[in-house]
């Protein structure tokens, strides 16, 4: 742990070109600490410990009796200690962290994967995600990884390689795109691919809501504490609403697509009622976005994003083809023939079925890879910010490759630099469309 790590930017040099792959599964693991089949207990160390983190940590606890915490790292000393009391609480014989395995700061990460454990789980702001994730498999472990997975091009083509690499090492990357692992989801995305509404001419898919949490500055913060605290309203943290949270709908139409992803983007976005209201100047993105996706066969997919108060709501997905209309997430189809179909799986909380599945994979000796189209529905994301962004019509290659880099490079401190500052109105800058030129 203490030899110089590879920067973001040399780390990228030496990527391969980008190609979404298929997991590889079976080979020889070249790591030492993971778990091996047949024996019971599975061990690990929570990255992240806000609300989703500890979430997680409880879900993968509750799927099995004998998986145990064992460390955490966060960025925030009272963040970490809220989470491992709340933990503590609840699974006192599952939850084993001590004082020398309890890590602080942004560098934290590194140090609780000197843990012994077999299992590392990812909830920090989506940023840092890349260059975490990579660290957890090169220190031979499984991942589980919340969603989004990275905000930008570079932390997409990290992704990729890392993923690559876990194949490699025969390690389990698990993310938290649940609606793959909810019976209701698989069975009427199944249905789809098998034609049953014939061919697909268009998707929608909505993930629009009321306001959502800021968090004010504390006495005595820095800039870049300030940003990492309030991280949900700073582009190089969350990535902004559209990859945040719309991610789960662009993942199922990408799903419904066969695993492919758009191949460009257009649309349009602002920062309306945020920036006129109560939240201004506390952060920089938009509270609504529209996008027009098109896949390499000319197929749309509609996308609508929202965090406004008191407007038309939507969290769901929706699929139209040439002989009916599917709505996917509430496993109906009705025809034009006017007969109606509906799945009979049940709904289940796709946090906790995720973890179940997890958890019984691993004891099975099990290996999947989750991550290569995690990447890409994060990508398909990002695509469709740059596109509100800049009001162009963008290309996925190009975004890719050459799209505005948003994650700063090298280790971070309460004392670096924040990668985005305040105007000399107190304001932090938002993109503008026709007026954002960080294209490469």
């Amino acid at each position: 742990m203490n030899q110089k790590k590879p920067s973001r930017r040399e780390f990228l040099k030496t990527s391969s070109a980008v190609t979404a792959g298929a997991s590889v599964l079976g080979g020889l693991s070249l790591a030492r600490s993971v778990h091996a089949q047949g024996s019971d207990e599975i061990k690990f160390v929570l990255i992240g410990c806000g609300g989703r983190g500890t979430g997680a940590a409880a879900q993968f606890m509750n799927a099995h009796k004998n998986n145990k915490l064992v460390g955490m790292a966060d960025a925030f000393e009272n963040r970490l200690s809220g989470s491992l009391n709340t933990l503590k609480g609840r699974y006192a014989d599952q939850v084993l962290v001590t004082d020398d395995t309890t890590f602080t700061g942004l560098e934290a990460y590194r140090k609780v994967l000197e843990v012994d454990c077999d299992l590392v789980m990812i909830a920090t702001p989506p940023g840092f995600r890349p260059t975490q994730f990579k660290a957890a498999i090169e220190a031979g472990k499984h991942v589980f990884m919340e969603k989004p997975c990275c905000v930008d091009g570079p932390g997409y083509r990290m992704l990729i390689d890392t993923c690559k690499l876990a194949d490699e090492k025969n390690l389990m990357v698990a993310t938290g795109l649940q609606r793959r692992h909810e019976p209701r989801y698989k069975d009427t995305v199944k249905r789809l691919q098998d034609g049953a509404i014939g061919k697909i001419q268009f998707l929608r898919v909505y993930w629009n809501g009321g306001g959502i949490w800021n968090r004010p500055r504390e006495p005595g913060m820095t800039e870049i504490q300030y940003q990492v605290h309030n991280w949900y309203h700073f582009c190089w943290l969350s990535g902004d609403n559209i990859t945040e949270q719309h991610i789960h709908n662009l993942d199922v139409g990408n799903w419904v697509m066969g695993d492919q992803h758009p191949v460009e983007a257009n649309g349009m976005g602002g920062c309306t009622a945020r920036y006129l209201g109560d939240a201004k100047g506390t952060g920089q993105i938009f509270d609504h976005h529209f996008v027009e996706y098109t896949f390499a066969d000319g197929t749309k997919m509609y996308s609508q994003c929202r965090h406004m108060r008191n407007c038309f709501n939507s969290v769901s997905e929706h699929a139209h083809g040439d002989k009916g209309v599917c709505n996917v997430g509430g496993g109906t189809i009705e025809f034009f023939d006017g007969t109606k179909w509906k799945t009979e799986e049940k709904g289940v909380s796709g946090h906790q079925q995720e973890q179940i599945d997890l958890s019984n994979a691993l004891r099975a000796g099990e290996r999947y890879n989750e991550g290569y189209y995690a990447a890409n529905s994060s990508m398909t994301s990002v695509l469709g910010r740059v596109a509100n962004y800049t009001g162009k019509v963008v290309k996925w290659d190009d975004i890719v490759n050459n799209g505005p880099t948003e994650f700063p490079e090298g280790p971070l401190s309460w004392e670096t630099p924040a990668p985005v500052q305040k105007d000399e109105n107190g304001d932090y800058p938002i993109p503008i469309p026709g007026q954002y030129t960080r294209l490469v």
